[in-house]
């Protein structure tokens, strides 16, 4: 008697049918963090994404949640359309939450708690508008298996052992210092500016060096 095999395909869809952020301030930080990472990881094995599917569940498509921000260190950094937990065969390390009016209470605590679950090392959650967290930046660590309040350095800044960054929050935006160097990270929009600002400060000097 030959046995049969019967293969169900299972869709993942590409989108959950919610926008990008509940603001164009919320929207356009969470673009720019995802812009800082990317920059200060060229390069490296490391895959920066955000707003984008997770499905923690093989063969159910309807166990997914869609990080604002988060980092996979030790992966290819391509295009993916979803992340499959199952096939890239592990979870990000750090995951950034902006939050907001309508997700704070996700934020702090559906989604903490999948996250620990899942094995996320790092959570942080900004609050650009400095109304619904207090304080506005927090850090957690993943300790024997939840997350543990991360306490601010002699600085008031969070360190991130898996981003090699000291974290803070400065008029609502994330500002992240390396570990190494202590250089701040800039977007490529932001480098631009300040090289632009160089150039000036440096033709100014020269000016006045002459007219002396």
């Amino acid at each position: 008697m030959t046995s049969i095999i019967h293969v169900t395909s299972v869709n993942y869809p590409e989108s959950d049918g919610r926008p990008m952020g509940e603001t164009d301030e919320h929207r356009k930080e969470m673009v720019r963090q995802m812009q800082l990472l990317e920059r200060f990881f060229a390069g490296q094995q490391v895959y920066v994404s955000g707003n984008l599917l997770l499905y923690y569940e093989q063969g159910n498509p309807r166990k997914f949640v869609v990080p604002d921000v988060f980092v996979v260190k030790g992966l290819e950094p391509r295009d993916r359309r979803v992340y499959k937990l199952w096939v890239e065969r592990q979870p990000p390390q750090v995951i950034i939450e902006t939050t907001s009016r309508k997700t704070k209470k996700k934020d702090t605590e559906t989604k903490p708690a999948l996250y620990a679950r899942l094995g996320v090392k790092e959570y942080f959650l900004l609050d650009p508008t400095q109304d619904y967290l207090d304080p506005p930046f927090q850090g957690h660590r993943l300790v024997e298996g939840e997350f543990v309040r991360m306490q601010a350095d002699a600085q008031g800044l969070l360190v991130s052992e898996e981003l090699g960054l000291r974290l803070q929050a400065e008029e609502g935006k994330l500002m992240g210092y390396r570990l190494d160097t202590g250089e701040r990270l800039l977007t490529a929009e932001e480098a631009c500016r300040a090289a632009e600002a160089e150039v000036a400060r440096l033709r100014e000097e020269l000016h006045r060096r002459g007219a002396t």
